[in-house]
């Protein structure tokens, strides 16, 4: 409850413009909706982003975003698709953000800055060697997920590692099921090849 707590807090300034019994009630609904739903945002968004803070990070956003957008909700679809679907588009804003990032790292790479990766701790454990491979294996798979297109990764994440039915995430991606059906497919496809050609040099 510590983090419900915690995300509630985020939303402070968003209801200091409501009357007291209005945001009283609003604030009772928030705290129900963090504590029933917290766990499956951070996850979702762990299959994403592959960092725990990051994804709590981003679970927090998600839930603000929940909170000011409650008076809009229109019940055509379950909450809980609804929520997915913020959580879904969250993460992905936030690995176009990095990707930027990413590019103007390199950017200041090639102008002579110092290289970023220097100062990195050097991880302690029993075993380096299969602590790099593991590193390795787990940096593939992420790099392979992030190559694919956005509609290709949120189908796929949906569907093989949050388990959803091929209609919950058309729900989710506000598309149809014949559409998902496709992405999984492709998706399994263009992952295999990445992953193939990586297993293959190694």
């Amino acid at each position: 409850m510590e983090d419900a707590e915690h995300t509630a807090m985020a939303i402070g300034a968003v209801t200091a413009p409501l009357q007291h019994s209005e945001m009283t009630k609003r604030e009772e609904l928030f705290r129900s909706l963090v504590s029933q739903y917290q766990e499956m945002v951070i996850n979702t968004c762990y299959r994403f982003v592959f960092n725990r803070q990051d994804a709590e990070d981003i679970a927090q956003d998600v839930f603000v975003e929940v909170f000011r957008s409650l008076d809009r909700f229109r019940e055509e679809s379950k909450l809980s698709t609804w929520i997915y679907r913020i959580a879904v588009t969250k993460s992905l804003d936030h690995l176009r953000r990095l990707k930027r990032k990413k590019r103007f790292t390199s950017l200041k790479r090639l102008i002579g800055a110092e290289d970023p990766t220097l100062n990195l701790p050097t991880p302690n454990r029993d075993n380096p060697e299969e602590t790099m491979m593991e590193s390795e294996r787990t940096t593939a798979l992420q790099d392979a997920l992030n190559s694919l297109p956005d509609n290709q990764k949120t189908a796929f994440l949906l569907s093989k590692h949050d388990g959803h039915s091929n209609q919950e995430i058309a729900d989710i991606m506000e598309t149809s099921v014949s559409a998902v059906e496709s992405l999984v497919h492709r998706a399994k496809k263009n992952l295999q090849e990445k992953l193939q050609a990586f297993y293959a040099r190694n």
